[in-house]
């Protein structure tokens, strides 16, 4: 038997199908223009950041203290490197969780426009983005919180629910978690990789070799940008006040500018995975056994996306910087549709659970985070396992 049925009776579950079958249909019938300059002005903005944090961090360069003298004290250097830091970590967000991610899902295909197309856009990521629209749109959407079938669950490298067999492996999951959090772009490169598949024997390597070498691209191209030349455009701005003994070294600039790339970096992956493991990890969110999928139906799958999804409570501000993930409930019912538009089909959408008897998962950040994170403690430990929802 299906999830949902433990809910509701076959033609309820049809039933509330068609009614979020209806909703989509407004919803495309209705995009224009405001969402359009919605997209056109968060990409302006998210741009005008990031060109606003470059040049803080180059400013910070001239406050630099040589040899105990600077052109202002210490506490002017820091400050204006932690803004320059902080606006560019703003701007590595808002073009990955709420730009790039959505463009991939092909949100704003439908505006026609050749520079924000799924298609063509390659994000601000060591993922290639093929890869992460094969994972992420086509694996995880599909077969979300189903187990044996879903890979996002745990990532391959965490237990984060009681129906996943324990091992040994798993004591190390406290430090795990911090290591995926700091890291989690790499994380998310590697994913489509397969890599525990790989070592099983169950993917062979020359399936995985063409996406190697994509993944060794993208990240050596990431690596370049944010290691290399960056800090190197740092330098030969310094380099004329440097070579008058009017700056600091050279090296100490590369530097400089080094550390706060890699800061703005760990700042973005922090955040991200904040946001995405809210989504579908907290207390009382749902998974799924094969079994229980078989034969599903568009309507049955509705449920389950609800089931399995949760949602976070905040502002508007809140809401962008998390790429409306914070309503990824809609998000995952609605996929295409633009992600501007959840906060309005947040309340409808509540409404019909409500009225269909359904479980919506929605609550404050703290409480989403911090369930995730006893999840992730108490996995961590022998337990004993126990089915997915129940067939």
């Amino acid at each position: 038997m299906h999830p949902a049925h433990t809910y509701m009776s076959p033609e309820q579950v049809e039933e509330f199908g068609r009614e979020l079958d209806a909703m989509r249909e407004e919803v495309l019938a209705s995009r224009g223009e405001r969402d359009r300059r919605y997209i056109l002005r968060l990409i302006g903005t998210q741009r005008r950041i990031g060109v606003a944090g470059r040049a803080l961090i180059f400013a910070s360069i001239l406050l630099l203290p040589v040899w105990g003298h600077a052109l202002a004290g210490p506490w002017a250097f820091g400050l204006t490197l932690a803004a320059g830091v902080l606006a560019l970590a703003l701007a590595k967000i808002l073009e990955n969780m709420e730009i790039a991610h959505n463009v991939l899902h092909a949100q704003w295909d439908w505006m026609k426009d050749p520079a924000i197309q799924s298609n063509t856009w390659e994000w601000n990521h060591g993922c290639p983005s093929d890869q992460w629209m094969h994972s992420h749109n086509v694996v995880h959407h599909t077969w979300t919180n189903v187990l044996g079938r879903d890979r996002d669950i745990g990532y391959g490298m965490l237990r984060v629910t009681r129906e996943q067999r324990w091992h040994p492996f798993y004591l190390l999951q406290p430090l795990n978690t911090v290591l995926m959090a700091v890291f989690f772009e790499w994380f998310i490169a590697l994913h489509d990789l397969e890599i525990n598949r790989l070592l099983s024997g169950k993917k062979r390597w020359s399936e995985a070799r063409p996406q190697w070498r994509a993944i060794r691209r993208k990240v050596g191209l990431q690596s370049l940008k944010d290691a290399l030349l960056w800090p190197l455009l740092g330098t030969a701005l310094a380099a004329p006040f440097a070579l008058n003994g009017l700056g600091p070294s050279l090296l100490s600039v590369f530097l400089v500018v080094l550390a706060a790339n890699i800061g703005a970096n760990i700042l973005r992956n922090i955040w991200t995975f904040m946001i995405i493991f809210c989504g579908h990890f907290p207390a009382d969110v749902h998974h799924f056994s094969r079994a229980s999928v078989e034969g599903e139906t568009r309507a049955q799958w509705y449920v389950r996306q609800l089931l399995g999804s949760c949602n976070i409570r905040g502002g508007q501000l809140f809401h962008v910087l998390s790429g409306h993930l914070s309503h990824q409930i809609e998000h995952h019912l609605f996929p295409d549709l633009p992600s501007n538009r959840y906060p309005e089909l947040a309340p409808r959408v509540h409404a019909l659970a409500v009225r269909y008897g359904l479980p919506y998962n929605s609550a404050p950040l703290g409480r989403q985070f911090g369930t995730t994170l006893l999840k992730l403690l108490r996995f961590s430990f022998p337990g004993p396992s126990r089915k997915a929802a129940p067939a």
